[in-house]
């Protein structure tokens, strides 16, 4: 039996968030994270014929990943997102029909806030997390600062994680970590050169496989 999509975002941490120019490649890069270790990935709307990816990524992988749609900014994108085969629907602002729209799908919702007000009303309206965004902004400390008051609200970066900073993220109370370009490198896309984003992906496993360990470690 599969694990049911949050618990599966939380178990595997990263969620690889995927752009490029041209689809072609994008079933050859998802094929490269899965080989790094990386299970959760977006394909963004940004992406020319996105649904057309999607289709195409699903059919290839199918349960090997857990595959979702990033830059939803409305309900029609949504629906078509998820009849195209996403599991989750990843959003850079709040928009509380959205996020409706998925909970009656039973899809996972990722709306993205960075105030917090925004942060609660994505919660309230029922997110199952938040994406803060955009993170390059505010960096580790503001997750650390937000999650003081709201302990119960499950946050996820995105922006700004990189190989340096997702350690510190994952210490300041992230549940897990959105990372595009650092992890889906433009230029290794462009070139074809998927053995350095298979390569990227297993470094950022490595780091969330270390931080387990060392909280683990603290826990005994």
């Amino acid at each position: 039996m599969s694990q049911p999509p949050l618990e599966r975002v939380l178990d595997r941490v990263i969620v690889a968030v995927i752009r490029a120019e041209s689809p072609d490649l994008l079933v050859d890069v998802a094929e490269a994270l899965v080989a790094g270790g990386v299970e959760v990935m977006e394909v963004t709307f940004t992406v020319p014929r996105a649904t057309h990816v999607l289709e195409k990524v699903t059919e290839k992988l199918g349960n090997r990943i857990l595959l979702g749609a990033g830059t939803v900014l409305d309900t029609e994108t949504a629906r078509a997102a998820i009849l195209a085969g996403a599991e989750f629907i990843v959003s850079p602002a709040v928009n509380v029909e959205v996020i409706e729209l998925c909970r009656r799908y039973s899809k996972l919702i990722m709306p993205g806030a960075l105030t917090p007000t925004e942060v609660v009303t994505a919660w309230q309206a029922g997110a199952d997390i938040v994406k803060i965004f955009p993170s390059e902004l505010t960096g580790p400390k503001y997750i650390k600062a937000l999650r003081a008051p709201l302990p119960q609200i499950r946050m996820m970066p995105t922006g700004g994680v990189n190989l340096d900073t997702a350690e510190e993220f994952l210490k300041s109370g992230a549940c897990a970590l959105g990372i595009g370009g650092s992890l889906v490198e433009p230029k290794a896309v462009a070139s074809g050169d998927m053995k350095r984003i298979e390569s990227l992906a297993r470094q950022y496993v490595e780091i969330v496989d270390r931080f387990r360990a060392s909280q683990a470690g603290k826990e005994h």
